[in-house]
């Protein structure tokens, strides 16, 4: 054999065994995929990481949420337990807005005695009590006579603030608490509040302190006669600075931020591998384009190049990377050097995200299973050209609706609201009700609802989404097609198969049926990010 055909046939079996699966490469080599074990390990660990941090964050979310329920039952006067549209309570007279106000500094007065929780009042570094403020914002000077449709406004605003601790007697006469109504714009009250969540010690884990920022504001902005009261309340959480705990919640936190320690070693050890097979991929690319270019004055096409490039590992990689930076982040919340839940929470879940569709790669090795990733690959360009077009009608229905019925439906007052129920309306949900919560007050906004409504429903459910449908089901049957009488070969397959004619010809249905390695590999695993 002369050097050029052994040369030849190094870089074809170099090939072969690049595309080959890992049972086939341990079948042809007896080289163990550590990938494939790296990567079972790591779902299983990553898994298990984010049972355990979900678990320990819905305590945290529930201490808030119930926190929040209970901060406005104390100290809203007629709370129902239940906010009214985007406010918690309303008042519509004054001498409601005199007792509400009243009942709220009442309460806070004797916070420590009608709280059944451990909930106190906020001290600063010296031991102070944190004073609660009182800031009122209203027009400097007005006089308003709806009888006479008169009015005098000064338009300047004027502000007044105020600060109490919890001892005080308060009193309606006091001129610091006069509410010039008709002048009002909003009223603020202002407070700090410690708290610790006990909950976390029946989980082996040290509790959190926590700060509550209480801000209650009389909003009279409309002055339509209807003063709503909104909560806002914001939970931080931090280290106690002074804690004994007995037990074992200590020895349980040393054991995760260990276990979290090695999913960050089991992750760049996949992150590494999968970065060689990459490195290794993109030389055996090099080879086999100089390969062509000499032999055959050739370039390599892109659909070859493509097979190279594996977007499985690029996935893999980058889970990884999001695994190890939620990891750490976990750590550090464990060792109570960060409260970020919220973000850590972000980062672990689209790392298992990532982590599970990957399991995709190795079902790809058989046939059966890959019909899924072949019709996506298929249908991706027809069906991201089509959502363009088609976001564009959705788009127009969207601004179209927020500035006619934004006023008169609820789910329609913003923007993000009414593409969300237009989102619904295509998959058929809430359809009457979009309908009957538009009253006919308005008969010419009730009509254009109707015509609205009617319209968008019939054009992107029957025209729309059955083209959307059409398309997918086009590739799929396109690719069953492929499955039963062989897809098209490429130069890559025609030099795996040791054939010269390299002009790209449809190939007819294979003699035997059987499907070699690159073939499974090229064509009905790899999918292209």
């Amino acid at each position: 054999m002369t050097q050029d055909i052994i040369k030849e046939e190094n870089l074809r079996d170099d090939l072969r065994y690049y595309f080959m699966s890992p049972c086939e490469k341990y079948r042809a080599r007896r080289q163990i995929p550590w990938k494939l074990g790296v990567q079972i390990l790591k779902i299983v660990m990553i898994t298990t990481q984010l049972v355990l941090f979900g678990l320990n964050n819905q305590l945290v979310v529930a201490y808030k949420e119930e926190n929040t329920v209970t901060l406005k039952t104390l100290f809203l006067k007629d709370y129902s337990g239940m906010d009214e549209d985007d406010y918690s309570v309303a008042v519509y007279t004054q001498q409601a807005v005199y007792d509400s106000l009243f009942y709220i500094l009442d309460q806070y007065s004797q916070l420590v005695h009608l709280s059944v929780g451990p909930i106190g009042y906020a001290e600063d570094e010296d031991g102070k009590l944190l004073l609660l403020t009182i800031c009122k914002q209203y027009y400097k000077r007005g006089s308003v006579k709806p009888s006479d449709e008169s009015y005098d406004i000064d338009a300047q605003l004027e502000e007044g603030a105020m600060n109490n601790g919890p001892n005080p007697k308060y009193r309606t006469t006091n001129d610091e608490f006069i509410v010039f109504v008709f002048r009002l714009i909003d009223i603020k009250i202002m407070f700090q509040l410690k708290g610790i969540n006990l909950q976390t010690v029946r989980s082996r884990e040290l509790p959190d302190c926590y700060s509550f920022f209480v801000t209650i504001t009389f909003d009279n902005q409309c002055h339509s006669g209807k003063v709503k009261i909104f909560v806002d309340i914001d939970a931080q959480s931090s280290a106690c600075r002074d804690w004994k705990i007995s037990g074992t919640a200590q020895k349980n936190t040393h054991y995760l931020l260990v276990f979290d320690g090695f999913v960050i070693l089991v992750c760049i050890t996949s992150a590494v591998l999968c970065t060689r097979s990459i490195i290794l991929a993109v030389r055996l690319l090099q080879r086999f384009s100089r390969f062509f270019k000499e032999n055959y004055n050739r370039t390599v096409c892109e659909d070859d190049q493509r097979e190279f490039l594996n977007g499985w590992y690029v996935l893999i990689i980058v889970s990884d990377l999001l695994a190890i930076i939620g990891s750490i982040l976990k750590m550090e919340i464990q060792a109570k050097s960060l409260t970020s839940y919220d973000v850590c929470s972000i980062f672990l879940g689209t790392s298992t995200l990532m982590v599970w569709v990957g399991v995709i790669r190795y079902l790809g090795y058989f046939q059966k299973y890959n019909v899924l990733i072949l019709t996506m690959k298929a249908a991706f360009p027809k069906v991201l050209r089509f959502c363009c077009c088609a976001g564009m009608i959705y788009l127009g229905y969207t601004f179209c609706g927020w500035i006619v019925l934004g006023p008169y439906h609820e789910k329609f007052e913003g923007l993000s609201r009414v593409a969300e129920c237009l989102f619904s309306l295509v998959n058929g949900d809430d359809m009457f009700t979009t309908f009957a919560q538009l009253k006919d007050k308005n008969t010419l906004v009730w009509i254009f609802s109707r015509v609205y409504l009617y319209s968008f429903i019939s054009l992107f459910i029957y025209m729309v989404l059955s083209l959307f449908i059409a398309l997918i089901t086009d590739a799929y049957e396109t690719i069953k097609k492929y499955q039963k009488h062989g897809f098209p070969l490429t130069d890559l397959h025609k030099f795996l198969r040791d054939q010269k004619d390299f002009p790209v010809v449809e190939e007819s249905k294979r003699g035997d049926g059987s499907t070699t390695s690159i073939w499974t590999r090229a064509d009905f695993l790899f999918i292209y990010f």
